[in-house]
């Protein structure tokens, strides 16, 4: 088990969003669409292995929890996401690692397309699974620009690529700052099959970025 133990400086990108793997902090790429840049080398998290630890007392995070024994038939992966009640319905692009160790975001000009984090849990499997997603770039209004309309009890469902579909209700929501991002709760152990949705939000800072970020959190039906 291993656990963050500082944080990163987070880059001149706007979606800011921890990870813990081995350990890790993430930043991202929202702008405000008035000329915050948001591109160019923008991560989502540097794994960052100091030892072992075991927080909250639960399953490894990260890229194993949720994954099956080995020889075990492997889930299959999420390909597409949809929030009615938020208007939302898009594919999801798989977010990995970089070669320098931080956590991909989906690119500004695919700002309408979320991303699901591959290192956390399958949507519907044991576990948190991540699914990020812009609220605005560069290019304008992005995929989870009116995340932050959605109401406790709304549905979220993700559609696998073998077409079985896994049901979530949202269970609650929290705007959090970059600096004091709450990686434990999004990306700790867990023994029930939940969903977080990640974006940017907040008011913009000197260089148009967005401070905070968006959390919504559900669980599966």
């Amino acid at each position: 088990m291993k656990t963050l133990r500082r944080v990163l400086r987070h880059r001149p990108a706007a979606l800011v969003v921890p990870v813990v793997l081995t350990a890790a902090v993430a930043t991202g790429g929202c702008s405000s669409g008035s000329g915050g840049a948001a591109g160019g080398g923008e991560t989502a998290g540097r794994v960052v292995d100091h030892g072992p630890a075991t927080p909250d007392g639960g399953a490894e995070p990260g890229g194993t929890r949720g994954r099956p024994e080995r020889g075990a038939e492997e889930p299959a992966a999420p390909v597409r996401v949809t929030i009615p009640s938020v208007g939302v319905d898009s594919a999801l692009m798989r977010l990995g690692l970089n070669k320098d160790g931080t956590v991909e975001v989906p690119p500004p000009a695919k700002g309408m397309t979320a991303g699901w984090y591959t290192g956390g849990a399958v949507p519907g499997e044991p576990g948190a699974s991540v699914i990020i997603g812009h609220n605005s770039t560069v290019h304008g209004k992005a995929v989870f620009h009116d995340l932050k309309k959605i109401a406790k009890g709304a549905e979220v469902t993700v559609r696998n690529a073998s077409g079985d579909t896994a049901r979530f209700t949202v269970t609650h929501r929290e705007t959090v700052s970059k600096k004091a991002f709450p990686t434990q709760r999004v990306y700790g152990a867990t023994n029930g099959r939940e969903l977080r949705l990640i974006t940017c939000d907040g008011a913009f800072d000197a260089a148009g970025h967005p401070v905070d970020n968006l959390i919504v959190y559900a669980t599966r039906r």
